[in-house]
């Protein structure tokens, strides 16, 4: 009665019994057992079929993700994206600057990194046609970048796709002066700046520093200061590093960054404050060990401060990082973010230009007298920080100052109460370049 309750129990099992014994009778096959014991190994041999197809996948699916990973290595090719970390960091720096108030991309405006290069093979950099290049320390013909910090800050004005460039549209020249040690000579770095103004820059963008020339600010000893000085002579608006040395401070601003007529940088945080390692400028003027008059409005030392720290930026290939993109602290990120920034406002002004109607040195110094009274000050500020400099980076508040248009800017309004006017910029270029220059005797102080 058991048995049959079993067989009743299915009309396939039945089914399966009959086929069982019409194989028999025509093929001669055995019938199998129908009291449980197959049907359990059955179930057993399926199982195990099902665990071994499933290990099988996973170890083919672990080989391929290996492959892929290797295969992508070989050949360049960019599997995913920039961290969402990143992305967010990104944003907030934007957010920080006002730029994601405003529109443009920087487009009409030459721009030139004079840095250690570039590497044009990055994901990011793929649409990027380089409108010249030049490399003063090998002399190579074909861009490429064996350091890694002038891809980084070329990523922070024209990435495109991972990380979004602050003046991605801009015309973009690079001048390598920097070797694969990160170190620059005074002549290469000079040279590299002489050739950024032959292929007429508009905006020179120098992340990096060193030891100013004897004299700074009284007469230029300085190869690398001079062209700086001629640089803003012909209305190139010059953006150079504070120094990474807040921490153990020598006391003033690092050259080329100190030579009055530059716009010198330093850095802050997502949240606005000072990064720690942001130089400050000496401004009270000094006897030794350089001597250096005091500074004035609006060329206190630094200008102004921008994005420093766990700043977004691209890696370049070949490098021990194996990966594409990154982040880096410093007022180097911060002196790109305000060349890509000024871009951004020239692009709106083509009159204030280096060939505007408006261009030249008195364009420069209008400029910095822009910032200077448009930048936002950290609360409790009203004056010139030595650290924080009129305050931190704004673009919308330029682009509102100077009219939001490509309007004749000779009259703009710096804010609602200035009395910041074009002659007045002109007054002060005319005295700040009455002093004598004296030709460069030493060239050999390295620059990061």
């Amino acid at each position: 009665m058991a048995e049959r309750n079993r067989w009743k129990s299915s009309d396939d099992d039945i089914a399966d019994v009959a086929e069982a014994f019409e194989a028999e009778h025509t093929e001669g096959e055995p019938v199998p057992s129908f009291d449980g014991t197959d049907e359990d190994a059955q179930v057993r041999d399926a199982l195990g079929i099902v665990i071994g197809v499933s290990a099988g996948l996973i170890v083919l699916l672990s080989v391929a993700v290996v492959l892929l990973w290797f295969w992508a290595g070989m050949q360049g090719v960019n599997i995913g994206g920039p961290p969402a970390s990143l992305l967010t960091w990104e944003e907030e720096y934007r957010d920080l600057t006002g730029l994601n108030d405003v529109e443009g991309d920087g487009t009409g405006v030459v721009l030139c990194i004079v840095d250690s290069g570039i590497d044009l093979g990055h994901p990011d950099l793929e649409q990027l046609e380089l409108a010249g290049w030049m490399d003063a320390v090998d002399g190579v013909e074909q861009p490429y970048d064996n350091e890694g910090h002038g891809t980084a800050m070329a990523g922070i004005i024209v990435a495109q796709d991972g990380l979004q460039g602050i003046a991605p549209g801009v015309s973009l020249l690079v001048a390598k002066a920097i070797g694969e040690e990160g170190t620059g000579s005074d002549d290469q770095i000079a040279d590299a700046v002489d050739w950024c103004v032959e292929q007429q820059a508009d905006v020179i963008s120098l992340s990096l520093g060193g030891d100013q020339g004897f004299g700074s600010g009284l007469f230029s000893t300085d190869a690398l200061e001079q062209a700086a000085e001629d640089a803003i002579d012909q209305g190139v608006y010059v953006v150079a590093a504070a120094g990474n040395d807040g921490e153990d401070d020598d006391g003033d601003v690092e050259s080329p960054g100190s030579v009055e007529d530059v716009i010198c940088v330093g850095g802050i945080t997502r949240y606005g404050n000072i990064w720690v390692g942001s130089s400050e400028g000496d401004n009270n003027g000094r006897i030794w060990p350089n001597p250096i008059l005091p500074r004035d409005d609006p060329d206190k030392k630094p200008e102004l401060v921008a994005p420093g720290h766990e700043v977004p930026v691209l890696m370049a290939g070949g490098l021990e990082s194996g990966t594409w993109w990154g982040w880096s602290s410093g007022t180097s990120a911060a002196t790109a973010w305000v060349s890509g920034a000024l871009a951004v406002v020239l692009e709106a002004h083509p009159e204030m230009q280096r060939e505007g109607a408006s261009g030249g040195a008195g364009a420069v110094a209008q400029m910095k007298a822009v910032i200077m009274e448009n930048s936002q000050m950290k609360d409790g500020q009203s004056e010139h920080d030595d650290h924080n400099g009129y305050g931190h980076l704004r673009v919308d508040l330029l682009l509102q100052a100077l009219g939001n248009s490509s309007a004749d800017s000779s009259g703009f309004e710096a804010s609602a109460d200035s009395t910041s006017e074009r002659p007045l910029a002109d007054e002060l270029q005319v005295a700040r370049r009455s002093t004598a220059r004296e030709p460069p005797v030493n060239s050999t102080k390295p620059s990061e």
